[in-house]
């Protein structure tokens, strides 16, 4: 079925390509009307597709509440001053989006274009559920190699882009600016700053240097990385390849051990988000590492507080931070997949993205938009930016699934307890291993 709607969305597409190019004046670009008699368009917009939507064509979008919804509600709006094609947005969660297409999209009930996370890419592939991305090499020039590469799907190994990105996310190191004159630059001088500050620290008035969810894999990898530890062969496209119990990741294994011996003596349980958000919401906390997530949760808190890349390892690393991709992506299903398509082209146009950086504060991974004066300006935004640099896309590929329960608990027993890391990380891989091998079969 999924080849089957791709080869006839294919032949629909080169068809109304065809009609467009017949067409005088046929574009998705808007005419330059002050473009001078006899002046040649630029290389850039002579080789952009037009697409003819179907006739009638009417759109469902789905995406999150509040600020995210507000910007789909303004895309949606000027498509359709532009095309005359009405868009109807619904709020539905990015994370349950996929979930809730699985048994929609059959039936004809589900949205013509959603906004998923970058890690869902694989099942959704698998389940037939998405329609590629016809522009893939004009969204390569234009947008950032991460974000291209979280919303591929390599198989067979060809690398296949479905998504059209829209932000990139990732987490870094907050500091109290009250309490910290300039923010470390390696993890030695962090730890020094904290004994500092951690010898004022009393039974009523807790001090601590740095925090973070050390349990969650999602943090810790960045460390396990950052020492040359992976997760699968193949810049994570290889299951048969696990590499989270090599030399590297031991290595980042021990410096967690060593950070709770040195400078965090709680047990895993009583280092949650809400708790470490309260110590650095009352000045008892110099560092933590978080995504931009709690930016207003700080904001409101009155916090003079600064933003900064993870600082460097003792081997001369920047700790390898997860990044996520948002994305919209056409539903396979879709009545119209011309129009759908063209609608996930124009929410994802530099235009649309930087009314959503505009909104939502969210980065926005197109290439011209890293140099808009608004992003620049924004010290937070920039931080996490840096630090994107040095991020690698969560995997997207369905046996990453098996990854986040054995990895979680193992570097919350590395954490709790004192057996030997090499043997929890062994324990670990083999779980992820056999859980990778059950469903290949």
């Amino acid at each position: 079925m999924q080849r089957f709607l791709k080869l006839s969305f294919l032949a629909l597409l080169v068809f109304s390509v065809l009609v467009a190019c017949s067409k005088p004046g046929a574009s998705t670009e808007p005419k330059d009307e002050g473009k001078k008699e006899g002046e040649k368009t630029p290389p850039a917009q002579e080789e952009t597709v037009a697409i003819e939507p179907e006739e009638g064509a009417s759109l469902i979008m789905w995406d999150n509440a509040d600020g995210e919804m507000e910007w789909a509600q303004y895309v949606a709006e000027e498509f359709t001053k532009k095309y005359d094609i009405p868009v109807e947005v619904q709020e539905v969660s990015h994370v349950d989006a996929a979930g809730k297409l699985e048994t929609d999209g059959p039936a004809g009930l589900g949205a013509d274009v959603f906004h998923a996370p970058h890690d869902h890419v694989g099942n959704m592939v698998s389940s037939g559920l998405i329609l590629e991305n016809m522009f893939p090499d004009e969204y390569k020039e234009n947008f950032m190699e991460a974000a291209i590469n979280g919303t591929s799907y390599t198989e067979d190994g060809e690398s296949t882009l479905y998504g059209y990105p829209i932000a990139i996310e990732t987490y870094a190191l907050y500091y109290n600016k009250d309490l910290v004159e300039k923010p470390a630059t390696t993890f030695e001088e962090l730890f020094a700053q904290a004994k500092e500050f951690q010898k004022d620290s009393t039974d009523k008035d807790r001090k601590f240097g740095l925090m973070m969810e050390v349990g969650n894999y999602y943090y810790a990898h960045a460390f396990l990385g950052g020492y040359g530890g992976y997760i699968f062969g193949s810049d994570n496209t290889d299951p048969s390849d696990v590499g989270l119990n090599n030399e590297g990741a031991v290595k980042a294994g021990e410096f967690m051990r060593k950070y709770r011996n040195e400078l965090l003596p709680l047990k895993n349980e009583d280092i949650t988000a809400d708790i470490i958000s309260s110590f650095f919401n009352n000045n008892q906390l110099l560092y933590r590492i978080s995504g931009p997530w709690d930016i207003t949760n700080h904001k409101d808190a009155g916090i003079n507080f600064g933003v900064a890349p993870l600082p460097k390892l003792d081997n001369g690393e920047v700790p390898t931070s997860f990044s996520g991709i948002k994305g919209y992506y056409v539903n396979a299903y879709s009545k119209y997949p011309k129009a759908a398509t063209l609608l996930a082209q124009f929410a994802t146009s530099e235009e649309m993205l930087a009314k959503r950086f505009e909104i939502t504060g969210q980065i926005p991974p197109h290439k011209a938009l890293l140099e808009n004066d608004a992003l620049k300006a924004d010290e937070y935004a920039m931080a996490f930016l840096e630090q994107a640099q040095s991020a690698v896309p969560m995997p997207n590929i369905p046996e990453m699934q098996t990854v986040w329960d054995p990895m979680g608990k193992a570097f919350v027993s590395i954490w709790n307890e004192e057996v030997d890391v090499k043997e929890i990380l062994d324990a670990a891989a083999q779980q992820v291993k056999d859980a990778v091998a059950s469903q290949q079969k």
